[in-house]
This record gives structure tokens, C-alpha cells and sequence, in this order.
């Protein structure tokens, strides 16, 4: 018999100020990683005023990381010491593992109306910390949309939902990323692994989880899942849109400063001694 997973926690995501001065809503931070491993980071940044935004992410370092930028609407600019250089548009994901190290910069682009994205981090485990950096840009036409009912729209960035596989794929820690669109009052069930770590962050609309009406939750709330193996969600009379994401926790210690995730401090020591000393990107033999 399949357990439908309760809710453990509903939390409200909080205005943070990040890169060189982009405004947005940080739902998951260093407080809340013991309780979303493989997760460190989730934010959310939307804006109908481009000075919200603008000042974007100029070039800065990662290592020991995955960061999955989303663009709901709106156009960023990246560039990376990859030498990938491109525009990501509304729909588009860019799912880059710094692993070793890598520099990159994401500069948001003004846009008429309302500009929304997230950031999402996934750590590495200790045995990828160091491995080469790869970086996958997936366009909006490539990613598949999965409909089971009337009113129920999915959209498969990484994972599979009843046949239907996400373009993301061969990652190092395995997770789903769904986004899924719900219009009112209409019931969605997924299975999920147990054991895995699942959320869901809503940004538009409200909705009710763990098929219990007193567990509602609106834009800008994070919903974490207790274990189990189905999440249930039914939205409300405004309908409900949410990321749905879940994978494998790493069960490793966590040493994080800044854009760098490592296992122990002396290894975010020498990162930043690298950085400093301009030998932080490694370049193949």
C-alpha cells in the first residue's frame, strides 16, 4: 500500500539581497540544508521594476556544486570560463556542475512586465567534488509537457512521470525537477522514491498537501515532505503552479562559504587560496 508522504514543515521564503543587488525571495539557505540534503539553495527572483534586478550576478566562482537557473519569463545572459556564452529565455533552463571549479557571470536583461527565475543548488557528493565541469543549456521546446488530466499540465525538466522523462539527465545525484501547473480545485498525485528528499515551492496560486486541507500553503511558501511514496496536492480556488523537486540525500558533512560547497573547511581553504592566486579554473593537460 502506497504512503502518501505528510507535510513536515511549511515555511515562508524571506527577502534577501544577492549578486550586486538583485532583490529576490530565498526559500532554502545554509538554516534549512540539514533538512533538504542534497538541497543548499532555492531563490526566487521576480520583479515588475527592472532596478529590482538589473545589477544581475557578475562573474563569480563555484566548486564543489550543481546550480540550476530556471527562467519562467524574462531573458538572462550567462557566460562561463567554459567558453559557453549565450542568452537563457523564458521557459529555459541552464543546469551547470561547477564541479573542480569554474567562473560564470548571469546577467538578467530588463523585460516589459513581470521577470521571474530560481536558482536552484544541488550539492555534490565527496566523489564528485573535483570532477570536470559540464555545463547543459535546455531549451523551453525541449522540454516535454505532460498532461494526466484536464487542468493538470507538467512540465519534466529531470526525472520521469509516467513514461514521460526530463531532457536533464546522466546527473550525479539523482533528483526530479518538476514544474507543475494546477488549475482550480483539481487533484495531483506523484509517486516518489522513499527516501528521497522532496519539496515543493509554490509561486503562483495556493494549494492544500498530504491530501489534508489544514496544510495549505501559498506563492512564496516552501513545503517540505515527510518519507513516504506519493505527495498529493489539490489546489485552490485560484488554481496552483509549483516547482515539485525531490532526490537522493548524500549523508556528507557540509562546508560551505559563499559560491563554494566543500566537505571541510580545509578544502574551502584552498579553494579560496586558488581563487586569490588565479589558479582556481583547471584547465585539461
Amino acid at each position: 500500500m502506497k504512503v502518501i508522504r505528510g507535510v513536515n514543515k511549511i515555511w515562508r521564503s524571506r527577502p534577501t539581497v544577492e549578486g550586486a543587488g538583485v532583490r529576490l525571495q530565498r526559500a532554502i539557505g545554509p538554516t534549512e540544508v540539514r533538512d533538504l540534503d542534497p538541497f543548499l539553495l532555492l531563490d526566487d527572483f521576480h520583479s515588475e521594476d527592472p532596478a529590482d534586478y538589473i545589477a544581475g550576478f557578475p562573474w563569480h566562482p563555484h566548486r564543489g556544486i550543481e546550480t540550476v537557473t530556471y527562467v519562467i519569463r524574462g531573458t538572462v545572459q550567462h557566460g562561463d570560463t567554459m567558453g559557453n556564452k549565450g542568452t537563457i529565455g523564458s521557459g529555459d533552463i541552464q543546469w551547470m556542475a561547477a564541479g573542480r571549479g569554474i567562473l560564470h557571470e548571469e546577467m538578467p536583461r530588463e523585460y516589459t512586465g513581470m521577470m521571474q527565475g530560481f536558482q536552484l543548488w544541488v550539492n555534490l557528493p565527496a566523489s564528485h567534488k573535483m570532477m570536470g565541469p559540464r555545463y547543459r543549456d535546455v531549451r523551453k521546446e525541449q522540454i516535454p509537457s505532460f498532461s494526466p488530466s484536464k487542468g493538470i499540465d507538467i512540465q519534466v525538466v529531470a526525472g520521469k512521470v509516467t513514461g514521460t522523462k526530463g531532457p536533464v539527465k546522466d546527473l550525479v545525484v539523482e533528483a526530479e525537477y518538476l514544474d507543475v501547473t494546477l488549475a482550480p480545485d483539481k487533484q495531483f498525485k506523484h509517486e516518489v522514491t522513499r527516501g528521497n528528499t522532496v519539496f515543493g515551492y509554490l509561486f503562483k496560486g495556493d494549494g492544500s498537501f498530504s491530501g489534508d486541507k489544514d496544510r495549505r500553503a501559498r506563492a512564496e511558501d516552501l513545503v517540505l515532505f515527510k518519507d513516504g511514496d506519493e505527495v498529493v496536492a489539490r489546489s485552490g480556488k485560484a488554481g496552483v503552479r509549483f516547482l515539485l523537486v525531490s532526490g537522493r540525500p548524500l549523508n556528507e558533512p557540509v562546508a560551505w562559504r559563499g559560491p563554494i560547497v566543500m566537505n571541510t573547511e580545509e578544502e574551502l581553504d584552498l579553494a579560496f587560496r586558488e581563487y586569490w592566486a588565479g589558479t582556481f579554473v583547471k584547465h585539461d593537460a
